[in-house]
């Protein structure tokens, strides 16, 4: 806690991160949801490019780079945060944050079928638990998903984990340098936000920009300012002082904010076995993660 910087970065990550689901719902309550996924992340675009500009970091990546750059952005952005976005037109923000708690799930299960991983019985407890949790959640709901919005919602959200985890592993699998980060993650906000606004005018059935409430968008300029470039530059620079699977652990701090979050200003229903659910879920993602250096004192230099 004497390292002011460290804490302020580490609060920031937890905490912005746990409002984007919230910000997300609010943001699509009068935005068309390609449009909010598209305006994010081209403003965040913007803004990395003033930053890189500033520093003097700007610059070309090369036809190899861009295209790994241009499949996280598609995996990561397009598919994992555009579908999120999507479904939050139907589905609450504290189910959506909880379903989406449930990818590294699907990473480990991807990372034990190339290779990257090994199997255990510590991971099947794990698996088991989340698998428990995902039930509790559909157990009174079940006849919800006779409607179609719904269902539909649920469905994009499945497609936007599985993207997540496509992503992460691919990272996995290739093993990239990271390289400039700031830089490469511009043409990912760059290509994204465009291919989104692209699918906003196609896909939106009325995108008449008068009923844009002024809390939608505020909430959407909360998302790519925080939730894109802030909580972004907070998470690396917390990675240059602790290690990687330290920080980790805010993905757990992540979903329980957020869930209470959406009880608190939305008025989100939160019954006993959603509750149940997500600790089922959080321990079960945990458990397959759980590492020995979590709780150790160390530093990383910079």
């Amino acid at each position: 806690m004497k390292d002011y910087k460290l804490t302020f970065a580490i609060l920031t990550v937890a905490i912005v991160w746990g409002t984007t689901f919230l910000s997300i719902r609010i943001a699509v309550e009068t935005i068309p949801a390609w449009f909010v996924a598209g305006i994010r992340q081209f403003l965040a675009a913007i803004i990395m490019f003033f930053v890189l500009i500033y520093r003097g970091q700007f610059k070309w990546i090369g036809w190899q780079n861009l295209g790994y750059q241009i499949v996280f952005s598609l995996l990561m952005l397009i598919i994992a945060n555009g579908m999120t976005t999507v479904a939050e037109e139907t589905v609450t923000s504290s189910l959506t944050s909880l379903i989406s708690a449930c990818s590294p799930i699907l990473i480990f299960l991807g990372s034990v079928g190339l290779g990257l991983q090994k199997f255990s019985f510590k991971a099947l407890i794990g698996v088991m638990m989340c698998f428990s949790g995902i039930l509790f959640i559909f157990w009174d709901g079940i006849h919800d998903l006779q409607n179609p919005d719904y269902a539909m919602g649920i469905f994009y959200l499945f497609i936007a984990i599985a993207g997540w985890a496509s992503g992460t592993i691919y990272t996995k699998k290739l093993n990239l340098q990271a390289g400039n980060i700031s830089l490469n993650l511009f043409y990912q906000f760059a290509f994204a936000g465009i291919v989104q606004i692209i699918f906003a005018f196609l896909f939106s059935d009325n995108y008449n920009f008068g009923n844009w409430s002024l809390r939608s968008v505020s909430a959407m300029l909360y998302l790519a300012v925080f939730g894109s470039v802030a909580a972004f530059f907070a998470y690396h620079y917390a990675l240059t002082k602790v290690s990687p699977v330290q920080v980790s652990i805010l993905a757990y701090i992540n979903t329980i904010i957020s869930i209470f979050l959406s009880w608190l200003i939305l008025d989100e229903y939160i019954s006993f076995k959603f509750i149940l659910a997500a600790i089922l879920i959080i321990l079960g993602v945990f458990i397959i993660n759980y590492n020995p250096e979590m709780f150790k004192k160390q530093r990383v230099e910079s």
